[in-house]
């Protein structure tokens, strides 16, 4: 088993480890992990794995047999024998940016409080798909509120229930398709808020921001209904790159074309 040290801290960005096997498929066992491996809608983390006398780029990292964690190489190259001590070297701010895209899925959960029956994390953008037959009738105010909570610069930790404790309440499972994974004798809850203060508690094996202030300004990009009762929303963080603008685009080659013509003409 792997131990998994993102969970214990989710801010190192770098750590020793051992490689304790090789997959079929190509990817690095290792006994302990800085590395998220893809799960509940959050995508593995990247970065590289140096030893003596080599480097290797990580695509990503998922989940293996036995709970270990594997790291799979960018490219078929050299990897690191058993036995081999090595460094592990985190994409740090692809990560951070997922913890804090992740930290406020959370917070949407809490202003719109609906059952939530999909959802998926990204480095810019994330979504929830709710449980929503008609359409939000404001969505600037549910942003507003939104940027509100992450203002208030809650404390975000993490408890521990049991199994027993998690079925006797299911209340705090938010999903209605997908249910924590039990059969290990406790699931890790994420709570925002401390006391009177606490704003969300929720089933989650992810990583999440220190506190809410961390997360930044976050814009609503869409919402798009996904069948006959759902609809998906999607938010970003608006320090998030950005790409050209479309309209724009083809504005100036309206403008371009319209010149053109007239050139001809003359």
């Amino acid at each position: 088993m792997t131990e998994p040290l993102f969970r214990l801290d989710p801010y190192l960005r770098e750590a020793g480890a051992t490689v304790i096997g090789h997959t079929a498929e190509g990817a690095i066992l290792i006994d302990r992990s800085i590395f998220y491996p893809t799960g509940g809608g959050q995508p593995g983390d990247s970065g590289d794995l140096l030893w003596d006398g080599g480097r290797l780029p990580i695509a990503t990292t998922l989940k293996a047999e036995a709970g270990r964690i594997a790291l799979v190489p960018a490219a078929a190259q050299a990897m690191p024998p058993i036995g081999a001590p090595v460094r592990q070297v985190l994409d740090w701010d692809r990560r951070h940016r997922h913890m804090r895209v992740h930290t406020a899925l959370h917070l949407l959960s809490v202003v719109i409080p609906l059952p939530v029956t999909g959802g998926q994390i990204g480095a810019e953008r994330g979504r929830l798909d709710f449980d929503m037959p008609e359409p939000p009738s404001d969505v600037a105010e549910l942003e507003q509120r939104l940027n509100a909570l992450i203002g208030r610069d809650l404390a975000v930790t993490e408890d521990w229930i049991t199994d027993e404790a998690l079925l006797a309440d299911p209340s705090i499972v938010k999903t209605m398709s997908v249910m924590p994974p039990v059969g290990q004798g406790r699931v890790r809850l994420v709570r925002i808020g401390q006391g009177a203060a606490q704003v969300d508690l929720q089933p989650c094996g992810g990583t999440h921001v220190a506190r809410t202030s961390e997360i930044g300004r976050i814009e609503f990009a869409r919402i798009e209904k996904k069948g006959r009762q759902n609809r998906r929303v999607t938010i970003a963080l608006a320090d998030r790159p950005r790409g050209p603008d479309l309209k724009a685009v083809k504005a100036v080659k309206a403008v371009k074309a319209v010149k053109a013509v007239k050139a001809v003409k003359a």
